[in-house]
């Protein structure tokens, strides 16, 4: 097996890791969405939306690092990857900082 069979191999295996973990955080914000629009308590509902925010943030990361494997150097990709990155990374910080804020506020409801 030459070095170069050997880098497509390899590439071919990361390429469906991260598919695989594309469908994973796609059904999990999916499920969190879900159950942040069935529940009652408002609590619980920023809890899940913000698992979802967080879930969001992640499959957009893994999207733009499908689209690096996938496209190699065009500028319209570039600007794209940008994006995604950008965007998945806002979901993820404001998915954690809600998830922090409302499971203070469940907690101290628990307290009280």
């Amino acid at each position: 097996m030459t070095v170069k069979e050997l880098q497509h191999s390899m590439i071919s295996v990361i390429r469906y890791c991260l598919f695989a973990l594309l469908v994973i955080t796609c059904l999990c914000s999916a499920y969190y969405s879900y159950r942040a629009r069935r529940t009652a308590d408002v609590r619980e509902r920023g809890l899940y939306g913000s698992n979802m925010n967080i879930c969001l943030g992640m499959m957009l990361v893994v999207l733009a690092l499908i689209c690096m494997f996938i496209f190699h150097g065009s500028t319209a990709a570039v600007v794209v990857e940008g994006l995604f990155l950008v965007l998945g990374a806002f979901n993820i910080f404001a998915g954690i900082r809600n998830r922090g804020h409302f499971s203070r506020m469940k907690s101290s409801d628990t307290k009280a």
